[in-house]
């Protein structure tokens, strides 16, 4: 069970990284990436909405819309969960710590449309567990452990953008390239370093099982 749980966890984080793989929660990753602070205090966030989303969607979705032949309605009920848990998290911040709420301004409550967040809830109910050849669906635990690991996986991949950026910034790029075009080839380019890591998991899941 512990091996399953890691292999998720870390599969998250390096060969299915929702911002640098699967392409999802774009918009914060490059609205907010040019600053490491800002970086990190939106991946707190996100990480923070993730997983109690995940807490919160999935039994929603097990006991109460399965059973009650209500399965369509859960894109609906999601959003509504993950509204609220965003609004819980922007009355902290505006509460506790200003600065990052100024700072965060209007990427904070495009949480609630942040397709990575809505993307986690979706696929711990709809997609067959990761672990090769398991076939079932994630349980309670492996889902929690799948929302941790993608969100951690977008501190990762903001954390190293911000540092791409923060060179990006002092380099001198052609005229062309300046601005939006040369952030979305640098992007590019980090997206593509994490491809490196398919199939690694994989192959260390089987040599530990």
């Amino acid at each position: 069970m512990a091996v399953k749980l890691a292999f998720i966890f870390f599969s998250m984080i390096l060969v299915n990284n929702y911002v640098l793989v699967k392409f999802l929660g774009i918009c914060p990753f490059l609205g907010v990436s040019g600053n490491l602070k800002n970086s990190v205090g939106m991946s707190m966030a996100v990480i923070f909405v993730m997983f109690l989303a995940t807490a919160v969607t999935w039994p929603v979705y097990t006991y109460l819309l399965v059973p009650n032949h209500l399965a369509y309605l859960n894109n609906i009920c999601f959003i509504l969960i993950i509204a609220v848990l965003v609004q819980l998290v922007e009355i902290t911040l505006r509460r506790f710590v200003p600065p990052l709420y100024e700072a965060l301004g209007i990427y904070l409550p495009l949480i609630t449309t942040n397709c990575a967040v809505l993307g986690v809830t979706l696929l711990n109910i709809d997609t067959q567990s990761l672990i090769a050849g398991s076939g079932h669906y994630y349980t309670y635990p492996e889902a929690l452990i799948c929302s941790l690991g993608a969100g951690v996986g977008f501190l990762l991949a903001m954390v190293i953008f911000t540092g791409v950026r923060q060179t990006i910034a002092k380099s001198k790029p052609p005229k062309s390239f300046e601005g939006l075009p040369i952030t979305l080839v640098a992007a590019s380019i980090t997206s593509l370093s994490f491809m490196g890591f398919a199939g690694l998991l994989e192959n260390l899941f089987q040599i530990g099982v």
